[in-house]
């Protein structure tokens, strides 16, 4: 087994889609083969801002379970858990929250991030900062910490996320004297920017995101009303690939062996939009045909996807109860456990 080990999750908000793929879980699949690898569910992540509906936190729990195993995200060779399950992260939130100064959390970027996916639509009394989300990036480092991650996937634009934890990680080890908790680090992964069908960042809240999950025939539709060349008002004028908003990019993604002739039907006007989307939307759905059969297969036996889930919980249990007893040893706290 890899000596080095990689954490990361995802929040339960509901079926993942295509940014999902390519910006996560693609390099998940690589990772899980190099090194010791947890990737977590992390539901009290979701509930620090959809407390209001914690049952529809419960249905995406299952629901990401299946975008990852039908993708490729290995249970025997990676470890894919549910946050809540392993009861262990809490008490460690808890004992790093009593060590964390207010001031740090306050700048931290990931909890000003979470500040702004509360839902624009609420009261003012409902967008009221909770003490739940206060405490997220105290909770992101216990995440972290429980399975004394070495390696977090982020995209160059996340790095500061990681230097909160980082600070944490120093704070314990020099206030107990000891070198226990590795300082994680970032493993940059290259994530292409996969835009939306209206030509913004792909995403759920933005309504404009194909999911892994989507029927062909929505799949579809979905891709026929992507923003190509404003410019081109006729099917019989030239286009300009480096103006088609959305579709060529696709290309550039998923068929890069053909976007040379793409190119060239385009700006010759050989084809029109909306048949040249037509075929993109058939190579995005002949990409995603073994996942979404593989997915429709363990749909239909959700009791060997709930054993999954336990499997790997038990796992991350495990090994989080460990740290959280070495943790209490070091803390000069008894164990009544």
């Amino acid at each position: 087994m890899p000596e080095k080990r990689i954490m990361s999750g995802m929040r339960p908000t509901g079926r993942l889609h295509l940014g999902h793929y390519f910006g996560a879980l693609m390099n998940w699949i690589e990772f899980q083969n190099s090194y010791q690898s947890y990737f977590a569910i992390v539901d009290w992540h979701a509930l620090t801002t959809k407390y209001q509906n914690p049952q529809e936190i419960s249905q995406n729990i299952r629901e990401i379970a299946l975008d990852w195993l039908a993708v490729g995200v290995d249970p025997e060779k990676a470890t894919i858990y549910v946050q809540s399950a392993v009861k262990e992260i809490a008490e460690l939130h808890l004992l790093l929250s009593m060590i964390t100064p207010q001031n740090w959390v306050e700048r931290e970027p990931t909890l000003k991030d979470m500040v702004k996916m509360l839902d624009a639509n609420e009261s003012e009394a409902e967008k009221k900062v909770t003490y739940g989300l206060i405490g997220y990036p105290v909770l992101m480092t216990a995440d972290i910490l429980a399975f004394k991650a070495n390696l977090i996937p982020v995209g160059k634009d996340q790095e500061s996320h990681l230097e909160f934890a980082r600070d944490i990680v120093r704070k314990f080890n020099g206030l107990y004297n000891v070198d226990y908790f590795p300082e994680p680090n970032p493993k940059f992964t290259a994530t292409p920017l996969l835009k939306g069908i209206d030509g913004q960042k792909m995403g759920k809240s933005y309504g404009n995101d194909i999911k892994l999950a989507d029927t062909e025939a929505d799949t579809l539709n979905k891709v026929k009303k992507m923003i190509t060349d404003r410019t081109r008002i006729a099917k019989t004028d030239p286009g300009h690939t480096d103006l088609c908003e959305v579709p060529w990019p696709m290309y550039n993604i998923f068929a890069k062996d053909i976007k040379e002739k793409v190119k060239e039907e385009c700006e010759s006007a050989k084809i029109g939009c909306v048949e040249c989307k037509t075929r993109l939307a058939e190579i995005i759905n002949d990409f995603l045909r073994p996942i979404r059969e593989k997915r429709n297969k363990l749909a239909d036996n959700p009791k060997r996807v709930q054993e999954i889930l336990e499997y790997g919980n038990n796992k991350a249990r495990a090994f989080a109860k460990e740290t959280l007893s070495e943790v209490r040893e070091i803390m000069g706290l008894q164990n009544w456990q």
